[in-house]
């Protein structure tokens, strides 16, 4: 798999704490749509795969799932448009990393069930 740094593919994560409810009907769609992202395996192995490196990955996460590469390519852009990874065009690759605040969010949408 190759790797680069955060800083050569992926803006800086904003790290200023979020302030928005966590119940309440715009928490809760919120909540939803996050948890359908990650309401499927190979998702949930995407999602710890990027949230256990300090660097983007470029290229073959295929490499590391038992899946064809369309699949994945299916399973990062719902992770994408829910906002929870981000990928950066590289030439012909796209190389993606974890999006921390919405990792944050989520986690805390879970915690005010």
């Amino acid at each position: 798999m190759k790797e680069r740094s955060a800083a050569e593919c992926c803006p800086t994560p904003n790290t200023e704490p979020d302030l928005r409810p966590v119940e309440g009907q715009e928490a809760d769609e919120e909540l939803a749509a996050l948890a359908k992202a990650v309401g499927h395996p190979a998702r949930v192995q995407i999602l710890r795969l990027l949230a256990h490196r300090t660097s983007c990955v470029c290229g073959d996460i295929v490499d590391e799932l038992p899946l064809a590469q369309s699949t994945v390519s299916q399973h990062l852009k719902v992770l994408k448009e829910a906002g929870l990874i981000r990928g950066e065009v590289d030439g012909p690759r796209v190389c993606y990393c974890i999006e921390p605040r919405a990792l944050r969010r989520l986690k805390v949408l879970v915690a005010g069930l």
